[in-house]
């Protein structure tokens, strides 16, 4: 798998929801990290799209998502859904084509952040991965309903080809160099935070 370059890559938020938050393992972690994710997509210039798994069910977007979801000025598209695979609905994938157009030469990269990661998670990426896209998992900003279903979810979507990433290493590798205008804003974000063990 190849390193992640900002011009190829796009960022894909999967259903942070009120209830199903509220039973996730280590949602601190998740939030945290997906909120840094969001602010490197700023940063880089990388497209977002925010999913919500039938909001009328499972409540809103969690609030400081939401917030940082929506003051983003990087190129975006939020939208509701009901397969549980994001690639099941059509608007996800109208809008995975306007915001990140398939290249010529190289695969689109899309960064995941989500839950659940035994249901969404992995439905999508290995749907993506079927249909000829890169997918880089941010464990750190990937959950679900217990240890285990996490830990099996992600050796599965590994499996299938999928890097296993963190938030971290995602904006090391859009900056590349030390010398890349954005790095010491990227190196003051990290500046603070603990690291997700």
């Amino acid at each position: 798998m190849e390193l992640l370059e900002a011009g190829r890559s796009i960022l894909v938020v999967i259903d942070l929801q009120g209830k199903l938050m509220e039973v996730i393992h280590r949602p601190r972690m998740v939030v945290e990290s997906t909120l840094r994710l969001m602010k490197l997509a700023e940063m880089f210039g990388v497209p977002v799209i925010l999913t919500e798994q039938y909001p009328k069910g499972l409540g809103p977007t969690h609030p400081e998502v939401q917030a940082g979801f929506d003051a983003l000025a990087t190129p975006k598209r939020s939208l509701a859904k009901t397969s549980f695979g994001c690639c099941g609905e059509p608007a996800f994938l109208r809008a995975l084509d306007e915001l990140r157009p398939r290249l010529r030469t190289g695969a689109r990269q899309v960064v995941v952040a989500g839950i659940e990661a035994h249901v969404c998670v992995m439905q999508t990426v290995l749907e993506l991965i079927h249909w000829g896209n890169q997918a880089h998992v941010s464990w750190d900003a990937v959950s679900g309903r217990g240890e285990e279903y996490r830990r099996h979810a992600l050796e599965r979507m590994a499996a299938a080809g999928a890097t296993i990433t963190n938030h971290e290493s995602v904006g090391f590798e859009w900056a590349r160099d030390k010398n890349h205008p954005r790095f010491k804003e990227l190196s003051n974000l990290f500046k603070g935070a603990q690291p997700a063990g």
